[in-house]
């Protein structure tokens, strides 16, 4: 499906818009269910893609998942002690949260498991997982000999009885022996050597927080012991509202000049995302975050229909010579921010990039070529990402791919709404959103009156 975006009469006016729960938060959820005895009642969960395969997959293992969507809930009905290795190979779809947080669990168990997936995650790197696998005992590795990408074998058990060295630089796998290490007896000791994505282990910390998992993670994340094995009891849980989906319709409203308000907020701390509020705000941007009534508005004061400087290209600017940005802890805002960068005044460099290489496609890649056919000067230096910001008005729209990933095509479509209709940007494969977003188009036209439309 080609989505074509552009400006609309009907965008903002003050209008509120509510994102969907945590993909990240209803996966950890999923699987911690799954191994829990008894039933969990999970509300506002995500039904993206990634969590159907999700579900898909815990069923194969000895749990069961109903989804209740009219009552906002999914029923996981969990293996507990039932839990075992599935028939038949496990296909995680286009997931790699589920890839790896999945695959150290089962190799807890006893025998052989297969793990695929679509294109993409064929194309994911596994190295660090298999050596991970392998040093706590089992025996793992590539189908295909001369490759360091699923399909993938291993056969457990795994065991805690060595310590587990590995760098961390994706953090999913370290989740992955976080979350199994629940099943194995005594301490497991995780030390990483140049750990990233930290928020993301803390947001799985505090998922076994919430079962009473005893863990600890050190100031400086390179070294995490987990106790157990622990009996995991079900309860119902709430899924927080997914910061990394609030960056589109915030960077939305700042390519158009409008009003909007984003509401139920999370302010729990768990999502690493949330730091794109900072970073818009030292560019210049009005965002107010309401923490008590868990809200933000954006372009509240600066861009009001009323006011006589409606032009938004000028607004905003990188203070000094040169804005540095480290991905290491946010990598997935890297879309959203390379739209951000474009559009102030000013030099943005991104630092510690080499982990948005290594998502559904190569982020760094793909937005270089993309936003280099729109006009935009941006250069891949390798080690860093440079955009020079002219704003908006130097920019133009054009027919471009998605790459098939989620953030990207997202990404796109918010930076059509600065151009005139026969200007559009013009979004090939833009039904990838489903990943993260479902219906992202459709909720955004009726919630926020956006004007994106199927291409004839």
């Amino acid at each position: 499906m080609t989505i074509k975006s552009f400006k609309s009469e009907n965008f903002g006016k003050s209008k509120s818009i509510r994102v969907p729960g945590s993909k990240s938060h209803t996966i950890r959820a999923l699987i911690l269910a799954s191994l829990c005895d008894g039933e969990t009642k999970i509300f506002n969960p995500l039904k993206s893609q990634d969590a159907l395969a999700t579900a898909e997959a815990v069923n194969e293992i000895g749990a069961k998942v109903e989804f209740h969507d009219e009552e906002n809930f999914w029923l996981v009905k969990g293996a507990g002690i039932k839990l075992h290795l599935p028939e038949k190979e496990i296909n995680v779809q286009n997931s790699g949260s589920l890839m790896y947080f999945l695959t150290p669990v089962l190799a807890t168990l006893e025998g052989r498991c297969v793990i695929t997936g679509d294109e993409s995650i064929q194309k994911r790197p596994v190295d660090h997982l298999i050596d991970a696998l392998c040093q706590l005992g089992a025996d793992a590795r590539c189908l295909n000999e001369k490759s360091q990408t699923p399909p993938f074998e291993f056969t457990g058990p795994i065991s805690n009885e060595g310590i587990l060295f590995t760098k961390g630089k994706l953090s999913q796998y370290i989740s992955g022996f976080m979350m199994a290490a629940t099943r194995m007896n005594g301490l497991t000791q995780i030390m990483l050597t140049n750990p990233q994505e930290t928020p993301y282990l803390s947001m799985t910390k505090y998922w076994l927080d919430k079962y009473g998992v005893q863990s600890v993670i050190s100031e400086d994340y390179k070294c995490i012991c987990v106790s157990g094995p622990a009996r995991l009891d079900a309860q119902d849980v709430i899924i927080p509202s997914d910061w990394e989906a609030v960056a589109f319709p915030v960077i939305a409203a700042i390519c158009a000049g409008e009003n909007i308000t984003v509401t139920d907020i999370d302010d729990s701390g768990t999502q690493g995302d949330e730091k794109i509020v900072d970073i818009l705000k030292d560019y210049g941007a009005d965002i107010e975050w309401n923490r008590e009534k868990k809200i933000i508005e954006v372009n509240k004061n600066k861009y009001n229909k009323n006011s006589s400087d409606t032009n938004s290209t000028n607004i905003l600017k990188v203070k000094g010579d040169k804005k540095t940005i480290s991905m290491k802890d946010y990598p997935d805002a890297i879309c959203a921010l390379c739209i951000t960068a474009c559009a102030a005044e000013g030099l943005t460099v991104f630092t510690d990039i080499d982990i948005c290489r290594k998502k559904e496609t190569d982020r760094i890649k793909a937005m270089t070529e993309i936003l280099s056919s729109l006009g935009a000067d941006i250069k891949d230096k390798g080690d860093t990402l440079e955009i020079n910001g002219k704003g908006l008005s130097f920019l133009h729209g054009g027919k471009v791919e998605s790459f098939k990933d989620h953030r990207i095509a997202m990404s796109l479509a918010c930076l059509g709404l600065a151009f005139e209709k026969e200007n559009a940007v013009e979004i090939k494969d833009a039904e990838c959103c489903a990943v993260s977003f479902p219906d992202f188009y459709n909720v955004m036209n009726s919630e926020l009156g956006t004007s994106f439309e199927k291409a004839d």
